[in-house]
């Protein structure tokens, strides 16, 4: 389906031909202005007879939208690591809310808690349902290859940081990503340093009314096992996560952080 966020040409029966300006891909409901009309008008893309500019119908209910961008990722950190660009890495976690998951893309040293920050590497589910994203000059709707060349002319430098090997890494997404692609992604660390970890891998659906996902499980990326915490009176790892959701520096902090 065609990209919907603000910019898209519509086509309404009774308005004519529209432009959005306000997008909710959670919800379904748009904001449009028709002509020289003053005021938007709001429209709910499931029930409203609304279609693309060529005519091609908006069918939101049947085929609706990604409404997380981690799908796109991951197939672009793929197409990298063939590439050899094998020291990127894909982080994504809950928000506390439990709607939304964020995202962080990070080069160098694969340590998961000590992630460099890079201006444009790192987003949220939250700012993509309002505009589909990834704010790096990349378009709606851009394809893994048009996402590379954006992202290689966004920041050169800090692309050039992830060229060098990491075999294991690799080869374990890659696995994932014929798993899950392109209706799943996957989510590291838990919002509860108190809660036990999955034995497998937690596997989210991108788009919404997207049946629960029943492949194989996914082991957890190499070196995972080494943030958990030791249980020095039991001599064993205990297999809590001290990954926690409010990692991010508060000069950091994502908006509609909820």
């Amino acid at each position: 389906m065609k990209p919907i966020a603000p910019g898209t040409i519509i086509f309404h029966r009774h308005r004519g031909y529209g432009v959005l300006t306000a997008v909710n891909l959670l919800t379904g409901w748009v904001a449009a202005r028709f002509g020289d009309e003053s005021r938007t008008l709001d429209l709910n893309l499931s029930t409203d007879d609304v279609q693309h500019a060529d005519g091609e119908s908006i069918l939101f209910h049947r085929a609706p939208p990604e409404r997380m961008p981690h799908a796109r990722l991951m197939a672009m950190v793929r197409d990298l690591h063939k590439a050899g660009y094998e020291r990127l890495y894909l982080y994504s976690w809950p928000t506390p809310s439990g709607l939304h998951w964020r995202w962080q893309l990070f080069t160098g040293p694969r340590h998961w808690m000590q992630r460099p920050w890079r201006e444009g590497w790192y987003g949220s589910g939250a700012d993509y349902n309002f505009n589909p994203v990834m704010r790096w000059g990349d378009a709606p709707g851009a394809s893994t290859t048009e996402l590379i060349h954006a992202l290689a002319q966004f920041d050169p430098a800090g692309l050039a940081q992830a060229l060098g090997r990491d075999e294991d890494h690799t080869n374990w997404f890659a696995a994932v990503c014929d798993a899950l692609l392109p209706n799943y992604a996957y989510s590291l660390g838990a919002d509860d340093a108190n809660k036990l970890l999955l034995p497998r891998l937690p596997v989210i659906a991108v788009r919404q009314r997207q049946r629960d996902y029943l492949g194989p499980d996914l082991p957890w990326p190499p070196g995972w096992k080494h943030i958990w915490r030791q249980d020095a009176w039991a001599g064993r790892h205990d297999p809590r996560s001290v990954v926690r959701h409010d990692i991010i520096p508060t000069s950091l902090r994502l908006p509609f952080d909820i």
